[in-house]
């Protein structure tokens, strides 16, 4: 695992742990998290240490055509009084991201210094946001990065209300052209939505 400096810059992919953890240190400058994001590389740590940046293998990807929605889901989607809009509250997404209490999970890995540097992203279109509203409330979201390749990198979603952020996550997907969904890492909620591993390499190959 390499220590970065000042440089602008990564090891290669291949030297990741077992566990994908690549590097530890440098910033969260915009050209460092561009530059993360084209490579698969992400940042994932806690206010309480340094900046670890990750590149797992396998990979946890959602393809968009092998999304699924059950009956109920379907159900939720046409009856709902769910509005869905997107970059309409990006700094509200995150903020309540990071407050999410999560099963496992002490404090949040969405530090203030990670907020403003996604912001910044947001702000030159690079990272968006997918908002969930019931009445005049935001109750669900989820937000990512965007590099112009096909593929959408998400971050993290929250929900307040039952089935928000996927009623979120689902009409994104049905109502945008994206080759993949990059994921990160495995958990259960996606899972049933149709995500999978795949091996790091095939990965790095859509972000061409």
């Amino acid at each position: 695992m390499e220590f970065l400096g000042k440089d602008i810059s990564f090891p290669d992919v291949s030297k990741a742990t077992s566990e994908g953890l690549l590097a530890f240190g440098g910033d969260l400058s915009i050209e460092r998290l561009i530059l993360a994001y084209k490579i698969g590389v992400f940042p994932w740590f806690d206010d309480e240490g340094p900046i670890l940046w990750w590149s797992p293998d396998p990979r946890f990807v959602l393809f968009p055509e092998k999304l699924k929605v059950s009956k109920s889901m379907k159900q939720v989607l046409r009856n709902s009084n769910f509005k869905i809009t997107v970059n309409k509250d990006f700094e509200g997404v995150i903020n309540n991201c990071s407050e999410m209490k999560r099963n496992g999970q002490q404090g949040t890995w969405i530090t203030n210094d990670l907020k403003d540097a996604y912001i910044k992203l947001h702000k030159l279109g690079v990272a968006k946001s997918v908002e969930v509203w019931l009445d005049e409330d935001l109750v669900g979201g989820l937000y990512g990065v965007d590099l112009d390749n096909g593929v959408f990198c998400g971050e993290s979603m929250f929900s307040k209300v039952n089935n928000a952020s996927k009623v979120g996550f689902i009409s994104f997907i049905q109502n945008t052209n994206y080759k993949l969904i990059d994921c990160q890492v495995y958990t259960n909620h996606l899972e049933s939505l149709g995500a999978e591993d795949i091996s790091r390499d095939e990965f790095l190959k859509y972000l061409d």
